[in-house]
């Protein structure tokens, strides 16, 4: 990190943000720019989203879950503003209206929850029973 100051400092036409990747600010800034929105159509994509939250400001990514096998909506999905206070107003704005025949609710996004889906432990085979 000080290596970075360092070379942000000698260049002026450098900054931090220059340097960063996008998706690592994001996820930085914390969860309150990333908005949970449930009850949504099975019509309505990602392209759909954004454009109905970027009337409240700029816009990350707006996201759709879909089912793995089927490719099919599962209902919600996240918008990620630039600023807390655009997400804020968003989800002010848009909480209980009408989005493609459906009334969504927004609410903050919460942080994933680790259910360990890493590699299973191996046990091996059983001890045996000793007879007394």
């Amino acid at each position: 990190m000080a290596m970075l100051r360092r070379l942000v400092r000698s260049s002026p036409s450098l900054s931090y943000s220059s340097l960063i990747p996008p998706a690592l600010i994001i996820s930085c800034r914390g969860l309150t720019t990333k908005l949970f929105v449930g009850g949504l159509s099975f019509y309505t994509n990602d392209k759909g989203l954004s454009e109905a939250f970027s009337q409240y400001g700029q816009v990350i990514e707006a996201q759709i879950v879909t089912d793995r096998v089927s490719d099919r909506s599962k209902g919600f999905g996240f918008v990620t503003f630039a600023s807390e206070d655009e997400a804020h107003k968003a989800l002010e704005e848009m909480n209980g209206k009408a989005l493609n025949g459906r009334v969504i609710f927004v609410d903050y996004a919460k942080p994933k929850a680790n259910y360990g889906g890493g590699m299973p432990i191996a046990r091996g085979p059983p001890d045996p029973i000793k007879d007394s």
